[in-house]
């Protein structure tokens, strides 16, 4: 007899259940709350990729016992791996997806979150680190999104979603990150060519847009700069900083069939931010 309390009511459309997910930059911050955000959802087929290895598995086995512990999953039914990837070369994007494929035989849900961001005045970046930024945030991103076409076209389509930010539609301050504001903007950009361009072979690629978000990484960094914290709060009109489940059901939304009819499109998640 099955004692487990019953899911929550909830549109069918937006399980993410019998659905193969792969997030990029998921290791940590952002891309690992996609992951349990398509956990908590009904995801048990998921791969997760970052730079280091070690902690690919880290993050798989910290997902699966909350899929066990807090979601209704079955263990021997979860399947999260984790996969090494740099995804600034198309090389190791390619490797992932053999992986993945292999593993799970398709991909229905892939979401390039992989990014870095530096705070350097326009005259005194250093080049190789623009060249490097680059690499990641647009290139990775490209990478990334054609592998996933390329996997998904052959099997009627999939959801694409290319991680954006609010910094592709505004100029951030007092921060200094043109290379980054840049990139962003090529990526919001890139999601709606791609979206056309594939839209017709059933893949569907979309941009999420965050705000300023409290990942572990950024509270680090405000605990020592207060007035930075004070003039992030002040500048977006609902008063604070997101937390990063603020982010949950817009991904979920996007990968899942409640958004099926929508493609080449951007949400925004900054707090009004991008309003004023």
């Amino acid at each position: 007899m099955d004692n487990r309390p019953p899911a929550p009511m909830t549109l069918p459309s937006f399980s993410m259940q019998d659905k193969v997910c792969m997030v990029t930059g998921a290791a940590r911050g952002l891309g690992f709350e996609f992951c349990r955000a398509f956990v908590q959802s009904g995801c048990t087929s998921l791969a997760i990729l970052d730079l280091k290895d070690t902690e690919t598995k880290i993050a798989a086995a910290e997902l699966s016992l909350f899929a066990t512990e807090h979601c209704n999953a079955k263990a021997d039914g979860i399947k999260i791996i984790g996969i090494e990837c740099d995804v600034s070369s198309e090389v190791s994007v390619q490797n992932a997806f053999s992986i993945i494929i292999n593993a799970f035989g398709r991909i229905d849900a892939v979401v390039a979150s992989a990014g870095i961001v530096e705070n350097y005045s326009a005259l005194d970046y250093p080049a190789d680190r623009v060249k490097r930024l680059f690499d990641i945030n647009v290139h990775g991103v490209f990478f990334t999104a054609r592998e996933a076409a390329r996997h998904m076209i052959p099997h009627g389509g999939g959801s694409i979603i290319l991680i954006s930010s609010m910094s592709a539609n505004i100029v951030n301050i007092p921060q200094l990150q043109t290379p980054y504001n840049t990139s962003k903007a090529a990526v919001k950009h890139m999601a709606a060519s791609l979206a056309v361009e594939w839209a017709k072979e059933g893949v569907r690629v979309n941009a999420l847009s965050p705000g300023y978000m409290l990942t572990k990484l950024t509270k680090t960094i405000l605990e020592k700069d207060v007035e930075l914290k004070n003039t992030w709060e002040r500048l977006t009109p609902m008063g604070r900083m997101g937390e990063p489940e603020d982010l949950a059901g817009a991904i979920v939304f996007l990968a899942s069939d409640a958004s099926k009819f929508m493609t080449g499109s951007e949400i925004r998640v900054d707090g009004g931010y991008c309003a004023i």
